[in-house]
């Protein structure tokens, strides 16, 4: 659907507005796409990527400040992300044992499972190919790359 009978609205500035608005809008629209997963396992969009980067880091542990460079959302506060993982048990901490400030962060095995099964539930890329073929997956994401720089 186009993002006038979206919002209701056709007053741009000029396509470069309209960019913008519709970066946004879109934004959301996969955000609630995915959301409807993360409820069901009572993990926010935050907490899952936390989890994908320890396990991308797996079997090594990241500290607190690795996370925070490799979030898709930088205005996340990382340490109350982490705090919540561990509450849930998806998580352990310890020191450091190169560094005693620093603090190791590290996926356990529920939180693996639990990603396993996300993983399993979640089918963004099949919303995304009734939409677009691959050639335009990548000139979307060429164009996106393009934007930022």
């Amino acid at each position: 659907m186009k993002l006038e009978e979206e919002i209701a609205s056709t007053n741009f500035d000029d396509d470069y507005h309209k960019t913008v608005v519709n970066v946004i809008f879109t934004y959301g629209w996969v955000i609630n796409l995915l959301r409807k997963c993360f409820d069901k396992h009572e993990v926010t969009m935050q907490q899952f990527n936390v989890l994908r980067i320890l396990r991308g880091q797996y079997p090594q542990p990241a500290t607190i400040n690795l996370l925070k460079e490799r979030m898709l959302d930088k205005m996340s506060d990382a340490s109350r992300i982490v705090d919540r993982l561990l509450q849930k048990g998806l998580v352990s901490r310890c020191i450091n044992g190169r560094d005693k400030r620093a603090v190791d962060i590290e996926i356990n095995e529920k939180g693996l499972e639990l990603l396993k099964i996300i993983d399993q539930e979640m089918h963004i890329h099949d919303v995304l190919k009734t939409h677009l073929s691959e050639e335009e997956a990548a000139q979307l994401n060429m164009l996106l790359d393009k934007l930022r720089g």
